[in-house]
């Protein structure tokens, strides 16, 4: 089996290869940046490692560009197949093409169309199959035997691995001293190749993992002491959302991680709003899950702490409802309901009320038909951004009450 040592010395291989295709611009060398707005929130300096900035949008070109390279080396494959939420097909499809090899993909049938779209830009055949990952992983591999093309396994896979620990060696790179590392973790690839890389070099630093409570597989496998399997996975985290982790992956993090924990949607609803406003990068789900646990306080943490933020690929149509609620769980946006007299001028008066403020109206809801309303009212709902003024809820239920006008906050 696999060791922890040996993941290292690949990827000191991997980081050469890397090295060069950064050379001519065929991969990143991301940023780390400190975050003043994360590190307040958190106690503590936090540094983000911003792989939403790497080539394809997230950390997989990395394990991908270097597992295709050595498979063309060793065996001069022309066709690779895998299977993906999303990221990890973009990072397949982009090696491949720089390879001149054929990609074939296989998704999840409700991936989301960006991660869709990328990777058939990247010229990969997109299959959508299964309503998971773990459905679509199943698929791929039969695909990949009857099409006789080389399976690159999207996390439990040494060299796809190591690929991934090469973050580790440019987080040493840049930063002097290092007390914590935060990953991401889904199937457990990328978190096994930096843990690795950072437990070899410097064995003082601690290495945590964060998943979504609405695919817990790893979190659940690593506190029972064996591999679990859940039968659901349900989370805006869609990168990370696996069923069950590999046993090459399970082996690593038993060895090699201090801790694991979980947030949920909301939590990382609201990492993804900070990371944009505060730092002007945007965060896919998979890829806040870190920057979520250092705020929600999951994670206890002292010193200089690096919070790896793994992806960008985010469906803009899914980043307006993430925005959206993000925005109501912090009262900036709130959604006001009261009856008004259902006659002329009525609501006129309370969205003069409303704009002398400074409130804005987002949208307007009435409702006439439902049998509890008294005949000659609508209940009528408002959704509106408040001023940034200390207490200005308060302020416009106060008005709205002295002017003869019932009106409820309603709970995000």
């Amino acid at each position: 089996m696999t060791t922890p040592r040996e993941i290292y010395e690949r990827s000191l291989d991997a980081l050469k290869l890397i090295k060069d295709a950064q050379s001519r611009g065929l991969i990143h060398r991301t940023p780390l940046i400190r975050s003043e707005t994360i590190s307040n929130i958190a106690g503590t300096n936090v540094w983000l490692k911003l792989e939403s900035l790497q080539k394809t949008g997230s950390f997989k070109v990395r394990g991908a560009y270097f597992a295709i390279s050595n498979a063309v080396k060793r065996m001069s494959i022309n066709h690779v197949v895998t299977a993906s939420a999303g990221n990890h097909a973009q990072g397949v499809a982009y090696s491949a093409s720089l390879m001149g090899i054929k990609a074939t993909v296989v998704m999840p049938q409700y991936t989301p169309w960006i991660k869709i779209s990328r990777a058939k830009r990247y010229g990969a055949d997109v299959v959508l199959h299964g309503e998971s990952y773990s459905e679509a992983e199943e698929y791929a591999t039969k695909l990949a035997r009857d099409l006789g093309a080389y399976y690159v396994h999207a996390y439990n896979d040494p060299d796809v691995i190591a690929g991934q620990g090469t973050i580790g060696f440019e987080i040493l790179e840049d930063l002097k001293d290092v007390d914590y590392v935060i990953v991401p973790v889904g199937g457990g690839g990328l978190i096994s190749g930096i843990a690795s890389v950072i437990k070899t070099v410097s064995p003082r630093t601690k290495v945590i993992g964060v998943q979504s409570d609405g695919a817990p597989g790893a979190y659940l496998s690593l506190k029972s002491g064996r591999i679990i399997t859940i039968e659901r996975v349900d989370t805006i985290a869609d990168g990370i959302a696996v069923k069950k982790i590999g046993d090459l992956t399970f082996k690593l993090m038993s060895e090699l991680l201090d801790d694991i924990v979980l947030v949920n949607d909301l939590e990382i609803a609201k990492a993804i709003l900070t990371i944009a406003e505060s730092v002007k990068v945007i965060a896919e789900g998979a890829g806040a899950v870190a920057v979520a646990a250092l705020m929600s306080g999951k994670v206890k943490v002292s010193g200089n702490v690096v919070a790896v933020v793994s992806g960008g690929n985010i469906d803009m149509n899914m980043l307006f409802r993430v925005i959206s609620k993000a925005l109501a769980l912090e009262g900036r946006i709130v959604k006001i309901s009261g009856l008004l007299p259902d006659r002329p001028g009525m609501l006129g008066k309370v969205t003069s009320v409303l704009g002398d403020l400074g409130v804005n109206i987002l949208d307007i809801f009435h409702e006439r038909y439902d049998p509890t309303i008294t005949p000659g009212y609508a209940m009528v709902s408002f959704i509106v951004e408040l001023p940034p003024e200390e207490n200005a809820l308060d302020k416009v239920m106060n008005k709205l009450k002295e002017l003869g006008f019932s009106f409820r906050v309603e709970k995000p």
